[in-house]
């Protein structure tokens, strides 16, 4: 069985009766929606045409906001309907991500993910949903979609239909039948400046502005709903905090294996910003999520499935790991302990997978936030990495400057420093510019590097890595140490900034 929606464009008359039949049936606060109507006008008086669209979830066969959510808050039913239990949900927005097709939101009343449901309820009691009953022209069509003898079968068999985003292969289960292009497609039909019944949101009218028009249609949306972006900030830095810290402890732990003797950077200085980093990062999740009280639901409530549940258990083993190796390095400055070689080796050994996970986790969380095709990159888990280390290795240069770390045992931090800085520079340059494997990638591309976003990448990601990698040559033989650690809190500044485009721009190519 497959429950499944078929709309009918060619005799909806956009009164937005599914809209309010909706919002009645599920208390949905004013300002959010489950279903509503899209506007879109092209050309010009008097040859003006406005074509609607329907949207709303679309239950999809490989939905995947069930994937990445942390709680299995989002879930399959056997019936094919894709439900949530607000119960079990903790806020955390990557469901949101996740989704293609801007289907949920936080519920304003209840802090948690919501969005269609099919009328479940409903359902449950044969009873259609709210918006079908509603229709008065029955452009909305629901049923089995796996009985060959089902209405809705026969419409969609019978009739060309199209799907939204069919390139995410999630397999949607809501179908449209004479619906215009520019009216499925996101980037078909920019955000006119102002709506036909209301203003749209500042941030729809930013971006659009980067979104080019049709020259021959002039397709444009007059009526939308709001979607702000889901993360914001506290995600931003949470990348840099993490990655500081993960980076301080590999660069510390390939020391160690290479029996390069950094002293107190080694014992101290690095387990200690590896401890600093994932509890401000621990912090900053925590603080980003919409039902903080329920952060414990990531580990007793688990969906395996989802990097951010694995990327949770990550940070708990990196924590462990440069706890205990901080504990252990203070013994041994205090003289507490007389000798922990054998000890600082295993926990090199396990700082460096704990390490590297920490800082590129992200890169399959943000694989699985297939909404954003601009974070689907195969080079951003070892670019997280990468990122990891030149940042790690700025601070650990900052700390040797202050604790007068010998040229010789320096000369492994700049070294290390300077392939991480010039790595990451050419990472960005083949990432945004060579070819994008979607329209919505080419699109966010294009925002970073000629769009609203180019000074700050270009002046304050790109151009302030590359001077502090200039920065840094002398020091290959290990001298010059004041310009690394300048360079050190230059790459700071510099992964902060190309971390604030990264996530905005992903967010920022519109979904419906």
């Amino acid at each position: 069985m497959r429950y499944g929606f078929a709309i009918d464009q060619r005799t909806c008359i956009g009164c937005h009766a599914c809209t309010v039949a909706c919002k009645t049936e599920h208390e949905i606060p004013v300002g959010q929606f489950r279903t509503w109507v899209k506007y879109v006008d092209q050309g010009a008086f008097p040859n003006n045409t406005r074509d609607f669209g329907v949207m709303r979830c679309n239950h999809c066969t490989d939905a995947p906001c069930v994937k990445i959510c942390p709680t299995k808050a989002l879930y399959k039913r056997k019936d094919g309907i894709v439900d949530f239990d607000k119960d079990r949900c903790i806020g955390c927005k990557s469901c949101m991500q996740g989704c293609p097709y801007d289907a949920i939101y936080i519920d304003e009343d209840t802090h948690t993910a919501a969005k269609c449901n099919f009328c479940a309820h409903r359902i449950d009691e044969d009873m259609e949903p709210a918006c079908v009953v509603v229709c008065p022209t029955h452009s909305i069509w629901v049923g089995d979609l796996d009985d060959p003898h089902s209405g809705i079968s026969k419409l969609v068999n019978s009739n060309p239909v199209t799907v939204r985003a069919p390139e995410q292969n999630t397999g949607p289960n809501v179908f449209y039948l004479g619906a215009d292009r520019a009216v499925l497609d996101p980037l078909g039909a920019p955000v006119d400046s102002s709506y036909i019944f209301s203003s749209p949101d500042a941030h729809r009218v930013d971006v659009g502005k980067d979104l080019p028009v049709d020259p021959v249609t002039g397709a444009r949306t007059t009526l939308n709903t709001e979607h702000t972006r889901p993360w914001g900030w506290r995600v931003t830095t949470y990348l840099w905090t993490k990655a500081v810290g993960g980076g301080a402890v590999l660069i510390a732990a390939l020391a160690l294996l290479l029996g390069i003797d950094l002293g107190v950077l080694s014992t101290v200085v690095a387990p200690a910003l590896g401890v600093a980093g994932v509890s401000i990062t621990g912090a900053l999740l925590i603080w980003d999520l919409k039902r903080p009280e329920r952060f414990l639901y990531i580990f007793l409530k688990s969906n395996f499935g989802s990097w951010l549940v694995l990327g949770s258990y990550a940070l708990a083993l990196f924590a462990a790991v440069a706890g205990i190796w901080l504990l252990l390095g203070i013994g041994v400055e205090t003289g507490l302990i007389a000798s922990a070689d054998t000890a600082f080796t295993v926990l090199a050994v396990l700082g460096i997978p704990t390490g590297a996970m920490l800082a590129g986790y992200t890169g399959f969380l943000f694989g699985q936030a297939e909404g954003r095709d601009l974070w689907q990159s195969p080079l951003l888990f070892w670019h997280l990495i990468v990122q990891a280390v030149m940042v790690g290795g700025g601070a650990l240069a900052v700390a040797a400057a202050l604790a007068g770390t010998p040229a010789p045992e320096f000369a492994l931090i700049s070294r290390v420093f300077l392939v991480a800085t010039v790595l990451h520079v050419l990472m960005l340059l083949i990432e945004y510019g060579g070819k994008h494997s979607s329209k919505g990638a080419a699109t966010g591309a294009h925002m970073i590097t000629h769009g609203r976003y180019a000074r700050l990448f270009w002046f304050g990601a790109v151009a302030l890595a590359a001077v502090a990698a200039v920065l840094t040559v002398p020091a290959w033989g290990g001298g010059a140490v004041v310009l690394v650690a300048v360079a050190g809190l230059a790459v700071q500044v510099a992964l902060l900034a190309y971390e604030s485009v990264f996530v905005r721009a992903g967010q920022d190519v519109p979904l419906s």
